[in-house]
This record gives structure tokens, sequence and C-alpha cells, in this order.
């Protein structure tokens, strides 16, 4: 019997919950019919706990206790699926919080389970009781005057966990209609079974899951192919009814939108009021300057660009909750961004569907899903720029869920999305088109020039407004004084021996002698290159190049 919640206990745990939710996870996933019947909650909490165990395996085997339980709390971070799995990510914060600068013993996990409850429901916008908020509440209002001792706290909270949701089905009506208690609040018992296990150190094999009373089927069964080595038991495979499910798909709104969002505090506080008023089932947990944020709305859109008003949203994950998905057409197309009336023609031209953003600023997601839903049901995007490439990723998430083939390719600048299109060819396979585009857009070298409009830090060193800036594959690699010798150099830089032609976009109102110099010494040092200039009408960057 463990006295203290050591390193290696925090490990064990950690594994031991990730493998009792696996067993379990059918079982649960047969009873999740709140927020919306999707089928889902065990599959997501055992894959926010298996996040959590592996990230502590990740650590070297002397890591100290407070690396132990950051680990623990960051792993389930990144990790977290579902509503439920980000509430107990965030639960994990709370012990963490409070256990990985303290003692393990009984008085730190008792305060550890309070800090728990606590952080769990303030991460929830509108909180429901009958839910897992409401059993953690429970084990951590059972623990507030528990002796210290470790293996007490443990096994009383878990035991106060249990006959709590077993109350869950009378205090939730669609939980009463269906006849189950509530799936993610069955989880959580199980992390805190499973913690009670490892302190008492008497494991078991599995662990008990309500199942349905109301009326289910068999065929009705939501949920997803077990990995191998879980076990499905014969109870589980049933399924709620229907027509007795809660806030059926279609009657709620209809997209899931999850994303890890790199933001400070006062602008996650910001978010929080925006996105409450776009939908529901809000939950917004992290901390230091990293988030995961969960919210279902009606325009995943706008949630994707609540996000990048706050800060950096990556890792988008949008999933369809219901109603009619988008039929797309039968064709094949291409999606183009472009900053210039000269680029915009020339993305036309060649056959792209195209969608124009001012220079500096990215597209709204709901004009990138707007064209990619016009362009057909199989969809290669070009973003043409580092900035709209995260956006367009959003953009495609909605589009697949809406039943479209989408693919994004990693096009950085506007002269590596002419070489893509350049290349496509709708009457190859898909996936081999994509191949292809990709494959001539990473051939493609890209640079340009621009004058600098205020002092700034860069990698090549300090520059000062009306200073010409070159930059070289994404990065400054100089900078000049005269806005054509620039030019020529950063010409140079991007040719090889291999290149074979080059492409020049002139931007609008740059001086004709840039082009122009570029052309001369290109004609003079390697006059076997193929050189194309075009009117890009781009605004910002007189001349972006393109070597192929």
């Amino acid at each position: 019997m463990l006295k203290e919640l050591d390193p290696p206990a925090v490990r064990r745990w950690s594994r031991h919950c990730a493998t009792s939710l696996g067993r379990a996870r059918a079982e649960i996933d047969a009873l999740n019919v709140f927020p919306v019947p999707d089928g889902d909650t065990g599959t997501n909490l055992h894959l926010t706990l298996l996040s959590a165990a592996d990230a502590l395996d990740a650590l070297p085997p002397d890591a100290d206790v407070g690396a132990t339980w950051a680990a623990l709390a960051r792993g389930a971070l990144l990790g977290a699926r579902g509503n439920s799995g980000v509430i107990v990510s965030q639960a994990l914060k709370g012990l963490a919080d409070t256990l990985g600068p303290a003692r393990g013993d009984g008085a730190g996990l008792r305060a550890g389970l309070v800090r728990a409850a606590e952080s769990a429901r303030a991460a929830v916008a509108r909180p429901v009781e009958g839910t897992l908020l409401t059993v953690l509440s429970a084990a951590a209002r059972a623990v507030r005057d528990a002796p210290d001792d470790l293996a007490g706290v443990a096994r009383l909270a878990a035991d106060e966990a249990r006959r709590a949701l077993r109350r869950t089905t009378g205090q939730l009506d669609v939980l009463s209609r269906n006849g189950v208690v509530d799936a993610g609040a069955a989880g959580l018992v199980i992390v805190l079974e499973s913690l009670a296990e490892v302190v008492t150190e008497a494991y078991s094999e599995r662990h008990e899951v309500p199942a349905p009373a109301g009326r289910v089927a068999p065929e009705a069964r939501v949920g997803v192919v077990p990995e191998a080595g879980v076990e499905v038991v014969p109870e589980a495979r049933g399924g709620i009814v229907p027509e007795e499910a809660g806030r059926r798909h279609g009657d709620g709104p209809g997209y899931e939108v999850m994303y890890l969002l790199d933001a400070g505090a006062d602008e996650v506080g910001r978010l929080r009021a925006e996105l409450d008023a776009l939908g529901d089932s809000l939950v917004i947990v992290g901390g230091e300057d990293l988030w995961n944020v969960h919210v279902h709305v009606d325009d995943a859109g706008a949630a994707v660009e609540a996000g990048l008003r706050a800060g950096r949203p990556h890792r988008i994950k949008v999933t369809w909750l219901g109603g009619r998905p988008h039929e797309p057409g039968p064709a094949r197309g291409v999606v183009a961004v472009a900053a210039g009336d000269g680029l915009a023609g020339l993305f036309a031209e060649a056959g792209a569907v195209v969608v124009r953003r001012e220079p500096g600023s990215v597209p709204p997601v709901a004009a990138l899903v707007g064209a990619i839903r016009g362009a057909g049901a199989e969809v290669a995007v070009l973003p043409n720029d580092a900035a709209v490439y995260d956006v367009a990723v959003a953009a495609a998430e909605i589009a697949r869920e809406e039943g479209t083939t989408v693919s994004v390719l990693p096009t950085r600048a506007s002269v590596q999305g002419l070489a893509a299109l350049a290349v496509h060819d709708p009457l190859r396979r898909f996936d081999d088109d994509v191949v292809g585009m990709t494959d001539a857009a990473g051939h493609t070298r890209h640079g340009h020039v621009w004058v600098a409009d205020r002092a700034a830090v860069t990698s090549a060193g300090l520059c000062r407004p009306g200073e010409v800036l070159g930059v070289v594959d994404g990065e400054v690699a100089l900078i000049g004084a005269d806005l054509a010798e620039t030019a020529v150099e950063v010409a140079r830089r991007l040719v090889s021996g291999g290149t074979e032609m080059v492409t020049l976009v002139v931007g609008v109102g740059a001086p004709p002698e840039v082009p122009r110099a570029v052309e001369d010494h290109l004609e003079r040092t390697r006059p076997d290159l193929e050189i194309v200039v075009y009117e890009g009408g781009q605004g910002g960057y007189p001349l972006l190049i393109g070597a192929e």
C-alpha cells in the first residue's frame, strides 16, 4: 500500500487509466447521449489518457515529481478529445498544479481533488449538472474532511464517484429518458478507481460500466472499431434507440470544432465570450499560453476565425455532428488563394477557383469553404502563403465533413502555386495528381523583395525604414539599399545548376527597371534558362521570384 504518489506511481496510474478506459470504451460509447449522441465519449477519454501516458513514457526514468505531473497534464492537454476528454485534461491539470510542488500524500491528494473539481468546472462556459462535473465535485466534497491517509482518500473519492455516477440518471432529463448514466462521468469513475487501485496495489481486470436501462437496439450501436487487443463485451454492443436519444443529430449545432491555441490569458478571455455567443458545449482548458478549445457551433469557420483573432490555432479538427451534409458536384477542382488582380487572373486562366485576399491578410474561412464546395468533389487547395495555410486546413476539415475529398498543398508562395497548377491533370487519380502538384511546388524555390516600413530585427540583422529586404525561401537573407540590386541578388541565390525556369511576378507600382535588371542578369549568366514575366498586381511586394 502506497504512502505517497511518487513519479513511478503516477506513471503506473496513467498507464492503468489508459488500459482500463480502452477495455471499457465500447461500453461508455454506448451510453453517450449528451450533449450529442455521437457514440464516442469512451473512445475520446481513452485517447486522452493514452496521450498522457505516452507523455510520461517519453520522460527520462529519473524525472522528478514536478516534471512528472507537468508531463501528465501537458500530455492530456495535447491529446484531449471531445467534450469529456477536454474536461478531464483540465482536472488532471488541477491535480498536477497541486501535487507537482507538494507531497503526494493523503493531504496532497485531498487538496488536488478539490483543485481538480474547481478548475474543471471553471473551464466549462455553461456547466450542466448530472455530468462529469457533478461526479467530480461529489468526489472532492467527500474527501474534504478525510484523514490524511493516501489509500483512504483515494478509495473514498472513487467510491463516492461511483455513487454519484448512479445519481446522474435522475439529474439530467436526457439521461432519464434513455435510462443511462452520463458517459463522461462513467469514464471519470474509471480514472478515480484506477488511482485507488494503484495506491492500494489491488488491481481489477475490468471496471463496471452501468449498462443502459432504456430501450436499446443492437443494430443501432454507434461507435468505432476497437484497436487490436481491446475487448468488446457482448453487453456493450447495443446502442440507444435513435428516437430516444437526447439531442439527435441535426437538432443542435452542426459542427464540433476543436483546436490547440497559442495565446495569452487575456485573449482567451475574449475568445471565450465570442465562442459562447456562437454555440454551446464550450470548454477552454490549459494555461501558460497553450490552450485546448472545444465548442459546438453552426458556423465552424467563425469559430476558427475567432481563434485566429485570439492567437495561433493549430491541430484544427472539425467534426460534422448532424443534419444534411453538402453534396459536392462531380468534378475535380483546384482552389487557389491570390493577393493581386494579375495573380488571380493567372490562376483563373489555369482553371482554378480563386479566393482573393488583401496583401498581409488571410481570407475568411467561409470564403475558402465556399470555394471548395464550388470546385468539385475532389479538390486541391493552394494557400500560396504560410499565413493562409492554417485557414486552408480549417476550411478543408469543414468541407471533408460535408463529403468533399480535399487536400491542402504546402504552397508557401504564389510562384509555388503557379508551378503546382501547371502540372495539374484532372485525368489522373486524385492522389497521383496531388503528389505531382506537391512535387512541382516543392521543387520551386521562392523569394521576393520588399521595402521596410519600420525598424525591425531580421534574420539578416537590423533593418531601418526604407531599406530593401531580400527574402529567400521565407527567410530574410539580405538587406540592401537598392531595389533592383537586391532583387538581382535574391535571384542569384535562388538559381542553382539544376534550375530550368525562372518566374518573375511584378507587383503593383513596381519600377520597371527592377524585373528588367533581373532578366538582364539571368540572360548574361544563365542563357539556358527560360524566363517568364507576369504582371501580378500584388501589393507590398514589388517582385516575386520563383526558380523551378
